[in-house]
């Protein structure tokens, strides 16, 4: 999330947010990839026996870095009418504390996904015995972890806004009705 107020941190979230944008887009075409691979050997009369596994582990993590993204850009469900309905106090405190919920649920579920991790220390997977189950999951802490940080980034722009008492699901909103408007104003 980009803010004038914050040059800085503005330049890091655009970075962030391009690598977050590769990873996801790279996994998801590399998905689509292993699907129609594995499709098309069907069709031939073959089978892959690693797909089914290999696929649901990209859409794990196709879901991890996209919501770390989502995060990033604040794009996640949120209750903006509801949160700027509170008087301005309660409104930055609302804030602070949803953010504490969150930031208290993703550390717990990295340290969790460490734990993971040490449980299934020498594991690999089902269908492709020399690829250590350590690795596919290893997206969980770092998933955790990043989402960490989006949100940690984007606090201080979104506590100005939310401050001010702008929605970002307004705003949104509003920028889509006027383009629709604008497309609507040269039909006629």
């Amino acid at each position: 999330m980009e803010n004038e107020a914050y040059p800085t941190l503005s330049r890091i979230n655009r970075a962030l947010s391009r690598v977050l944008e590769w990873i996801t887009i790279s996994l998801m075409i590399l998905l689509t990839l292993v699907v129609t691979a594995a499709v098309l050997a069907r069709l031939l009369g073959q089978s892959f026996s690693w797909y089914d596994e290999v696929a649901a582990i990209m859409l794990a993590w196709i879901t991890y870095y996209g919501s770390a993204l989502a995060a990033l850009h604040r794009r996640h469900i949120g209750f903006d009418t509801v949160l700027l309905a509170i008087p301005a106090r309660a409104r930055i405190a609302a804030v602070l504390l949803g953010e504490a919920i969150v930031l208290i649920f993703f550390f717990l579920m990295a340290r969790a996904g460490l734990q993971v991790l040490e449980v299934l220390a020498g594991d690999t997977l089902i269908s492709l015995t020399w690829v250590p189950i350590q690795f596919t999951q290893s997206v969980i802490p770092i998933g955790a972890i990043l989402f960490m940080i989006c949100q940690l980034l984007s606090l201080p722009a979104y506590l100005k806004l939310t401050a001010g008492g702008i929605s970002l699901e307004h705003a949104e909103i509003e920028e889509e009705v006027e383009a629709e408007l604008e497309k609507n104003k040269d039909r006629a």
